[in-house]
């Protein structure tokens, strides 16, 4: 403990004379002196007194005493222990409460960020800091943590069980991702004695994941610090050299800036309205951004001219948005209105884009102040600006509507990174406006289609979406939408999401909502096929399931592992148990005893295929099976049964494992469309394809693709995927095709 932290604590935490001797951590969004940029070790350190009389500055002298309890806990906790800066531990956890206490946070959040990694770090328990200084304190830490007790198969899954868990204790208390943010950004602050590999790592992480949730959350201040930093870390190089660019350009651009802003005043001041005008230089990662998605040059990116004009209400702003257009002639359809329309995370402002002197673009921004104080804190002008504003209570609100949304995404997620995918597409909102039929209007990322509307505006409705009219006329699902268009979603009783939709949709909600129904429906009829596989080799054993006691049954699925006997159902049905082996040991029969029983029972009938079975029954597309076709079944981990034709070449290949065959036999009345293929050799002639495809047609036959191979320059062979009922539909269609005359031969493709 420093001398001046001593000193502190011998006067009890009151208010007295001290001198300040470590240099301040630099606000989010500010250069950093004390820590420059990937120095590693800083130059001089905040110290504890420091930080409370930081603190005395807003929050009540016990709340600060409380704090320095949590920092006295925190340092005996953290004793011994060295960042690889080599400085003692207690420095990174001061330094994130400086951060927080320069947003104005409670004094919960700065004794959370002081003890933010002594759970994870050190062997305090949770049930520890809960004594000692409350649930909700203890809560923000353990939300913040890591889970370091579980095993995962991978680095990047037990990245993402980490991130869900954050994200699930951010549901609950905001103050969590705050204090994440905080902690990521000293990390990154301080990155550079790290390994090159971990560098990079953290870098991306903190540009996929932090950087976007700091701007979801409206924090523009620390996105943009958090950007820069990442950048720098990633792209040393291309970092340093635009930082150079920006610096000679910077002197180039003086005189046409201070012209602007000089008119810009003077214009102002004609007319009576008192307002901020200040210039705007973009951050090299929104540069870099620019130049690479755009494939533009650094002159191209950087000959625009950003002005902010902050004045002191909604409707001074439209004053002045008319005053900036009588000034310089506006740009067509470059006008966006964000005080009408929010964005996703609370930001407003009018933005519009004009023709300045000399030809230059301008880039204006007018906005109030609460605005302005929004736009740059985000969700953390609640405490930082404790005046009850409603552009702080609308940050707060949407944000709590994003997390109310990751809430339902998690649930309909399988794993963590599935969930961690999700919410990655969310963090990008560049935002498109819609209307449902009502007027009320729906805000959605770009490119989203009438599928992400649908479940948009309810989860049932986007399940059983199956149309939908785009300005009151019929439009494909996968269109998609503009700004200003009225969506209607057209739904059935019985309708159930499409696996094709997850290629077109964009939104994380859309996305998880159709992945667990397909996983139910998956279950469903895996538990299905595999009660009659099940039956089935019960059946040549002489049983059935009816017949076994439920206690036998209960005891091998707890053996198993299992929650239920769906489980098991499910296991045999996908093909990762076999059905006659789980059949011997419920009856329990040995192999030799088993084949006896088969003997004497007879052979069992074969496994009916009635093509309904859903996707875990499938038709291998080397032979294409149809109904009246000789077939076997193959079980396929994971995927549950494939069935193939007897004269597939695969078959062969397969005999090794007969322990996966099935005797499978078509359903007698059995109905609906199987792909076949079909080989046409033609004579090369102009129509010929047409010819041949209307001849399949008016059989009844539907063509899902066609692959056409030149043979020499007098015949072409084409080749047919099409749909048929069964071999008399398939022998009706080839029969037709013999008999144009352009045809040489037909042939069925058998593998």
């Amino acid at each position: 403990m420093s001398s001046e932290d001593a000193r502190w604590r011998r006067d009890g935490g009151t208010r007295r004379r001290w001198r300040v001797r470590g240099t301040r951590i630099p606000l989010p969004g500010q250069a950093t002196v004390a820590e420059p940029q990937h120095s590693g070790i800083p130059e001089q350190r905040f110290l504890i007194s420091d930080l409370c009389r930081l603190l005395e500055g807003y929050l009540p002298e016990e709340q600060v005493r409380e704090v320095y309890r949590a920092y006295l806990f925190g340092a005996e906790a953290h004793e011994g222990q060295h960042r690889l800066s080599g400085e003692p531990y207690i420095y990174h956890p001061i330094a994130v409460a400086r951060i927080l206490a320069g947003m104005r946070m409670d004094h919960q959040s700065i004794m959370a960020a002081i003890l933010h990694d002594v759970i994870e770090d050190t062997p305090t328990a949770k049930d520890q800091l809960e004594k000692l200084f409350g649930q909700e304190v203890a809560d923000l830490v353990d939300g913040v943590s890591k889970l370091t007790q579980i095993q995962f198969e991978s680095k990047a899954e037990a990245q993402a069980e980490n991130f869900r868990k954050m994200m699930l204790a951010m549901v609950k208390d905001i103050r969590v991702i705050v204090i994440k943010l905080a902690d990521r950004l000293h990390n990154m602050r301080t990155l550079g004695v790290m390994r090159p590999d971990k560098r990079r790592r953290i870098a991306r992480e903190t540009l996929e994941i932090y950087a976007p949730i700091a701007n979801r959350l409206g924090m523009n201040a620390i996105r943009l610090e958090l950007e820069d930093l990442g950048f720098a870390a990633l792209h040393p190089m291309r970092s340093r050299v635009l930082a150079e660019a920006v610096k000679r350009a910077r002197g180039n651009r003086k005189e046409i800036l201070n012209k602007i802003e000089t008119a810009i005043r003077e214009r102002l001041l004609q007319e009576q309205i008192e307002g901020e005008v200040k210039s705007r230089e973009k951050h090299l990662y929104s540069l870099y951004l620019k130049m690479r998605n755009k494939g533009l040059s650094f002159s191209e990116v950087s000959d625009v001219y950003a002005f902010r004009v902050i004045v002191d209400s909604v409707d001074t702003c439209y004053r002045v948005l008319g005053i900036m257009h009588n000034l310089y002639k506006p740009v067509p359809g470059k006008f966006k209105d964000y005080i009408a329309i929010p964005k996703a995370n609370g930001y407003q402002s009018l933005h519009t884009v004009l023709f300045g002197p000399f030809g230059v673009p301008i880039e204006v921004q007018i906005r109030t102040r609460d605005m302005d104080r929004v736009a740059e804190a985000g969700i953390a002008a609640h405490w930082l600006y404790k005046s009850g504003e409603s552009g702080a209570a609308s940050a707060q609100a949407r944000a709590r509507e994003w997390l109310r949304e990751l809430l339902e995404m998690q649930k309909s997620a399988g794993d963590s990174l599935e969930f961690l995918e999700n919410v990655k597409i969310d963090l990008f909102p560049d935002e498109v406006y819609v209307f449902t039929p009502r007027g009320e209007i729906m805000e959605l990322p770009r490119g989203a289609t009438p599928v992400d509307f649908a479940y948009a505006v309810h989860t049932e409705v986007g399940n059983t979406c199956i149309a939908a009219k785009i300005d009151r006329r019929l439009a494909p699902l996968r269109t998609p939408l503009l700004n200003g268009q009225t969506v209607e979603i057209i739904t059935a009783p019985g309708a159930h999401p499409n696996p094709a939709w997850l290629n077109f949709v964009v939104t994380g909600k859309a996305r998880a909502n159709i992945r667990h129904h397909l996983k139910n429906l998956r279950r469903e009829e895996a538990v299905g096929l595999g009660q009659r596989l099940l039956d089935k080799a019960l059946a040549g054993l002489g049983s059935s399931l009816e017949a076994l006691e439920p206690g036998r049954i209960e005891d091998f699925v707890s053996d198993c592992g299992l929650a239920g006997i769906d489980d098991l159902l499910e296991d045999i049905g996908l093909g990762n148990r076999m059905p006659l082996l789980v059949a011997r040991q419920l009856v329990g029969s040995s192999e030799e005893e088993g084949a006896v029983q088969e003997a004497a029972g007879g052979a069992s009938r074969p496994l009916a295929i009635k093509g309904t079975e859903g996707m875990v029954v499938s038709f291998a597309k080397c032979c294409r099976p149809i109904p009246g076709d000789q077939i076997v079944g193959f079980v396929s981990a994971g995927r549950g049964i494939v069935i193939h034709r007897q004269e597939c070449r695969n078959v062969a290949d397969f005999r090794s494992q007969p322990e996966k065959w099935l005797d499978v036999e078509w359903e007698p009345d059995i109905e609906g469309d199987f792909a076949a293929e079909l080989r046409v050799e033609v004579a090369n002639q102009r129509g010929v394809l047409a010819t041949v495809a209307a001849a399949i047609a008016d059989e009844g036959s539907n063509i899902e693709n066609v692959d056409i191979e030149e043979r020499d320059g007098m015949n072409t062979s084409i080749l047919f995927t099409l749909t048929v009922r069964d071999r008399r539909h398939l022998a009706q269609v080839m029969r037709r095709i013999r008999h144009l005359p352009l045809v040489l031969r037909v042939t069925r493709v058998k593998s």
